[in-house]
């Protein structure tokens, strides 16, 4: 398949545009500058200019790219400004979609989120409502929904939510973010999650491209709350313990669509991949 990979030099886009090329995929990746992203190239991706808030731009890319398939992979999380970013999943997955709907494209793989369902016991599956755009997490939810809204405008749709990314690159790491807030005493988990390595990001969206049309919770294998996931994390990354950690609120997210698909995570728990 021809496939333009949408954010193809970001922390998923990277890896899963090498594994489409390894697997005989011919990947047109989008970058803002393409001078600055020579990796794509030297992965053997054809590498497109893109502005995703420019509604030419975005056109440009399509009909250059004349995709098979688009994998939307655009986020804007580097300076954890999560304004930015919902902008982006408004604005540029808008432009995305009225591009492939002019120009004929039929399918698409979009990147969410698996923690923003509505409360209530147990892990989430696909059909639980998202929460409601209220308080301070309000603009990332209007993100999502209107993200999720303009993909399901294209026929054949795959809707990816991830559970929160750990790994390598990510916040959730010994030199990311939140390790950096650990070590700092500052970081105390958020409610029961839903984690997802980031190596397990990239087979189960490789593999929607023959998926039906729906929406797929892709996480691991255990919602944990911050008296379980927060120490293990602390020790992987050379934190003091957490003291006082209560068992959390919310309900994670259940992988079982995903499985009966077929994917199998690398890592089913974060307890592996927390642990070195």
């Amino acid at each position: 398949m021809r496939i333009l990979v949408a954010g193809a030099g970001g922390l998923v886009g990277l890896p899963l545009t090498r594994e489409l090329i390894a697997r005989g995929h011919e990947v047109i990746g989008t970058s803002r500058n393409p001078d600055t992203r020579p990796e794509l190239r030297h992965a053997g991706a054809t590498v497109v200019r893109m502005d995703a808030f420019d509604l030419a731009s975005v056109e440009h890319a399509v009909v250059e790219a004349r995709p098979d398939a688009v994998i939307h992979q655009l986020t804007d999380l580097s300076g954890i400004d999560f304004e930015a970013n919902a902008e982006l999943r408004i604005v540029g997955t808008r432009n995305l979609v009225d591009a492939m709907l002019r120009y004929g494209v039929q399918r698409l793989i979009t990147q969410s989120v698996a923690w923003l369902y509505t409360d209530g016991r147990g892990p989430a599956d696909e059909t639980v409502p998202l929460r409601e755009a209220t308080g301070p997490g309000a603009r990332t939810v209007e993100g999502v929904v209107a993200m999720e809204h303009a993909s399901a405008q294209i026929p054949n749709h795959v809707i990816l939510r991830y559970g929160k990314l750990y790994g390598p690159g990510t916040w959730y790491s010994p030199d990311g973010d939140f390790g950096r807030a650990a070590r700092d005493g500052v970081l105390a988990g958020n409610g029961i999650e839903s984690f997802l390595h980031i190596e397990d990001a990239i087979a189960p969206t490789v593999a929607a491209l023959g998926w039906p049309t729906d929406t797929v919770n892709v996480v691991d294998d255990e919602p944990a709350g911050p008296a379980d996931w927060l120490p293990v994390f602390c020790r992987w990354v050379g934190a003091p313990q957490p003291k006082g950690l209560g068992p959390g609120r919310g309900r994670g997210a259940s992988n079982a669509k995903a499985r009966a698909l077929g994917w199998v995570p690398r890592y089913p728990s974060w307890r592996a991949g927390m642990s070195g």
